[in-house]
């Protein structure tokens, strides 16, 4: 058969897969703190022979999506007046606990109280303190200070009776360091917790929205689907050529 038939297939393939990427991308571009998941081909050269021989060929090559890693730009900041937002300025992550029990890092910052008392993200996730989960009193106001600094006031006590319950852990590790898990939640590669970084700064009662820029996305999504159209026709072009060939040969 053609090699031909194979290294469209492969560009075909390869180029759903980096669409899917992109849907991926533009269907989290209202998702807030999500980080974009950066996706590019790399092309690899493709031998046939065992590489023992000068009249081995290397004259096409395989196509391989890569993904090597997520955008970490900054997204921006819009104030809510909700006392539970907080927004990462700059690089930073706030550390969550996942309901295995690991931590993980995310930059969600919409923040609320559930029923069993704990602070979590909209996805359920428990926030992590200096001593784990962060729990608070039932009923009580709760706010966040700039250091991430929890406090709460219990029903029926005066305005000054603040009580400082925890500090949500931030970190702030190399962005190698880290791996992105089908949950949109980042961990480290190791496996074991980051140090909590004092200097990560925060911005209170604000969120910051998604880093996907959804025209790039669009452009992206059109591009994909035009080089998969052109390696299908690349595909419909050996088939014919094949056909054409056996033809030929059946008159012979």
């Amino acid at each position: 058969m053609d090699r031909l038939i194979y290294t469209a297939m492969t560009g075909a393939s390869q180029a759903l897969e980096q669409q899917s990427v992109v849907a991926n991308n533009l269907a989290n571009v209202s998702t807030t703190g999500f980080r974009a998941q950066l996706a590019n081909f790399r092309a690899v050269p493709m031998s046939f022979g065992d590489g023992s021989s000068v009249n081995d060929e290397t004259t096409r090559t395989f196509v391989l999506s890569a993904t090597p890693g997520s955008d970490m730009t900054p997204g921006a900041i819009s104030r809510t007046g909700n006392p539970l937002d907080i927004a990462i300025q700059g690089s930073g992550f706030m550390a969550v606990q996942t309901a295995d029990g690991n931590e993980a890092y995310t930059r969600a910052g919409n923040l609320h109280v559930d029923q069993n008392g704990q602070l979590v993200t909209a996805a359920n996730q428990q926030v992590i303190g200096s001593g784990g989960p962060i729990g608070v009193p039932p009923g009580s106001a709760v706010t966040i200070g700039k250091d991430g600094t929890v406090s709460a006031i219990a029903p029926g006590s005066p305005a000054d009776a603040i009580a400082v319950i925890d500090q949500i852990k931030f970190v702030n590790p190399d962005a190698g360091a880290l791996t992105r898990g089908d949950d949109g939640l980042f961990r480290t590669a190791d496996g074991n917790p980051a140090d909590a970084d004092p200097t990560v700064q925060i911005a209170t009662e604000s969120l910051e929205g998604s880093n996907v820029n959804p025209v790039a996305a669009m452009v992206s999504m059109i591009t994909n689907a035009r080089q998969f159209q052109m390696q299908t026709k690349l595909l419909s072009n050996a088939d014919q050529n094949e056909q054409s060939a056996n033809q030929l040969l059946n008159f012979s």
